[in-house]
């Protein structure tokens, strides 16, 4: 059986994306109902904004990835770090704004950031996996020419 190469090079990248969201938004509708059983209004507050930041910080890499795919490797290289820079400093920004807050639960958010960035990162490693991709193992040829004298 022989599977056509996709169209798009993107395409798991994209799936990643995908299965990404698709997680989080899960996380979200169940750490938030969890939270709010255990630590009321303030708990589903904590689990909102830890699904937002836990999230949002893995998501952004493979946004950032998927966008950069089309430019040449050292621009790519530039997008990718510019991203992983803006997206430390917006992290500490969030959480030094949020430390002298008291309306949110900080057990639910540290519970759902940490179960954030596990399972987006999971889920777009699924992603990536179940995309079918041709990949081709090389086989050594022999190249005789007239003007390599490596083979003679």
């Amino acid at each position: 059986m022989r599977f056509a190469p996709p169209d798009d090079p993107a395409a798991p990248l994209r799936a990643a994306v995908r299965y990404g969201v698709i997680g989080l938004i899960v996380l979200a509708v169940a750490g938030s109902i969890i939270a709010y059983l255990a630590a009321g209004l303030s708990g589903l507050w904590g689990a909102l904004i830890g699904a937002a930041v836990g999230g949002g910080f893995i998501l952004f890499t493979a946004l950032s990835v998927l966008f950069s795919a089309r430019y040449n490797a050292l621009t790519a290289g530039a997008l990718i770090l510019g991203g992983w820079a803006l997206k430390m400093l917006l992290a500490l920004v969030v959480f030094a704004v949020l430390s002298n807050m008291t309306f949110y639960s900080q057990p639910a958010l540290a519970i759902v950031v940490i179960a954030a960035l596990i399972l987006v990162l999971g889920a777009e490693t699924y992603g990536v996996l179940k995309q079918r991709t041709p990949y081709v193992t090389p086989t050594r040829e022999k190249v005789i020419s007239d003007t390599n004298d490596d083979e003679k």
